[in-house]
C-alpha cells in the first residue's frame, strides 16, 4: 500500500490546525502596543454570559491612564455613547433621553455592558495584553495589533472581538472623555440601561 497520499493528507491536516492557532506578535510590536497612550478601532463584538447574549457594532476609545469612550452605533445616531473618566462612568441613551451614571468600575462595566473589567483591563485587553483576572485570553495580531480578540471573563462570559482600523497614539480632544451631555434625560438603573442598548 502506497503510504505518500495518507502522508500528504495528514500534512495538509497538521498545516490547516497548526493555521488556526494564533502566533504571538515580534517582542518589539508587543511593547509598542502595551506603552500605546492612546488608541480607537471599531470593534463587531459577541458577548455570551449568563445574564447577556448580544452581538453589536461598537467604536471605541481609551486615552491613558483612565479616560475609556464606547458608542454603540444605531440608525439615527449612536444609540448608546458611554465614557469612563476620572473614576466616574456616565452612559446616555440619546434616542431615549436617558443617562445611567456610576462608579468607572469593574461591577459597572458588569451591570451595563456584561464586561466585568476594570477600565484600564479593558485599555490593555485591547493590546494584547490579558488581565490575570481573565480565566482565558487569545488574540490574533495584525502588523502592529490584535485584529481578533477572544476572551472568557472572570464570571465565564465570553467575549470575542473583531478589530477594524485599529490606531494607537492618536490625539483626541479633551471633550472626546468628557461626561456625554444629558441634560433633561431622565435617570436609569443598570437593567434599564443594559436593555436600551441589547435590546434585552
Amino acid at each position: 500500500m502506497n503510504s505518500a497520499p495518507l502522508a500528504g493528507v495528514a500534512f495538509l491536516l497538521l498545516a490547516s490546525a497548526c493555521a488556526t492557532v494564533p502566533l504571538p506578535p515580534p517582542a518589539d510590536v508587543a511593547a509598542r502596543a502595551r506603552e500605546a497612550a492612546s488608541y480607537r478601532a471599531r470593534l463587531r463584538v459577541s458577548l455570551k454570559g449568563p445574564a447577556l447574549r448580544a452581538r453589536t457594532p461598537a467604536l471605541v476609545a481609551f486615552r491613558r491612564p483612565d479616560g475609556l469612550r464606547l458608542e454603540i452605533p444605531g440608525p439615527a445616531g449612536p444609540r448608546l455613547v458611554a465614557v469612563a473618566s476620572g473614576g466616574r462612568l456616565v452612559a446616555v441613551f440619546p434616542g431615549e433621553r436617558a443617562v445611567y451614571a456610576g462608579e468607572a468600575r469593574a461591577s459597572q462595566l458588569e451591570a451595563l455592558l456584561g464586561v466585568a473589567l476594570e477600565p484600564a483591563e479593558v485599555m490593555d485587553l485591547l493590546v494584547g495584553v490579558p488581565s490575570p483576572r481573565l480565566r482565558r485570553y487569545v488574540a490574533a495580531w495584525g502588523p502592529a495589533l490584535p485584529r481578533r480578540i477572544e476572551a472568557t471573563l472572570p464570571d465565564g462570559s465570553t467575549l470575542k472581538a473583531t478589530v477594524e482600523d485599529p490606531e494607537v497614539g492618536a490625539a483626541f480632544l479633551d471633550a472626546a472623555f468628557a461626561e456625554p451631555a444629558h441634560e433633561g434625560f431622565r435617570s436609569v438603573d443598570a437593567e434599564e440601561a443594559r436593555s436600551l442598548w441589547s435590546g434585552r
